[in-house]
This record gives C-alpha cells, structure tokens and sequence, in this order.
C-alpha cells in the first residue's frame, strides 16, 4: 500500500450510476486485497442489495448508512439530517486518518455539500488531510467546481434516458 499514490475520484452528473461506479471501484480495489469503507451520507434505513453483499464480503469492505434518507426542501427535517452529515463527516475524518483502509467512498456528499448539511471547505480539509496512500472517491450530483478542481479523475454521470420517466417504478437490483 506504501507504493500505492492514492487519488481523489469524482463520480458527478445527473445520470444515474455514480454510487454503483464508486462500488465497483470499492470492489475492485477489495480484490486487490485493500480493505474499503463506505460512508452513506444520504441513504439510511432502507435495505439496498449492496449492504448484503458487503455483509458476505467480510469486515474488509464496510458500508456504513450515515443519513436519515432522502433530503427534501422542508426545513423541518434539516436539524436531524444536518446532525447525521456532521457524525459522517466526523467519521470519514476519523477513518481517513485511521490508516485502516486502502479506499474511502464518501456516498452522496456531493448531495450533503449541495443542501448545506456539510460545507464545501470542510470537504476540502477532508481532502487535504488525506494520507497519501489513500484513494478516497466522493459521489454525488453537483460536486463544487472547488472539489472537481482537486480531484485528479472526475467522472460525470449524464442522464440520455432513464426508465422513471416512462412510468417504469424503481427496480431491485438495479436502483436499490
């Protein structure tokens, strides 16, 4: 892992894909024997099929539902979804210090970032504070140009069609 130059990956866009690319990633790099996390800024309680494949991959690829689900406007859930990105966002500085893992996936804290639950510049501490062995992949739509601009591999996810908009209900397996 020493030999290893840790990179700063950026799945963005409002294409579908992002989190799945950053799992693939995660289980690519799991297989070359790096032990990865995942931080769920967003998503929590809600049962997605990547928790029962990390669950048979073993403690060396982790997931773990940060968020209180998905973020509306309404103010009235602001105060616990903010407190749930502020313990992510501890946690991630946390592990990323650790030296416990090879991969950091911070799921959906573009999204924190976007709705003011986690400021932009703390990101970048985050980011700035990374060991240099670490790969650590932020996903989310709407990345800050200033998180674009210190990653060195962005990717942005584009949506051509997508089948929601013809009625078709979200599908296991594919959306969850």
């Amino acid at each position: 892992m020493a030999d290893s130059h840790g990179l700063i990956i950026v799945h963005t866009g409002n294409g579908k894909g992002k989190t799945t690319a950053a799992l693939g990633l995660g289980m690519r790099a799991w297989g070359q024997g790096l032990r990865v996390l995942v931080l769920q800024f967003i998503k929590g309680n809600w049962k997605y099929g990547e928790l029962k494949a990390a669950e048979k991959l073993g403690g060396d690829f982790v997931i773990r539902q940060m968020g209180e689900g998905f973020v509306s406007s309404s103010s009235d859930e602001s105060d616990d979804h903010k407190a749930a990105a502020r313990e992510a966002l501890a946690d991630a500085r946390r592990e990323i210090m650790s030296g416990a893992w090879g991969m950091i996936i911070l799921d959906e804290i573009n999204y924190a970032i976007r709705y003011g639950l986690v400021s932009v510049d703390e990101v970048l501490d985050l980011l700035e504070a990374k060991p240099g062995y670490l790969h650590l992949v932020l996903t989310g739509r709407d990345a800050p140009q200033e998180i674009i601009d210190k990653a060195d591999l962005v990717t942005e996810m584009r949506e051509i069609k997508h089948p929601y908009k013809q009625g078709i209900k979200a599908q296991k397996g594919i959306e969850f």
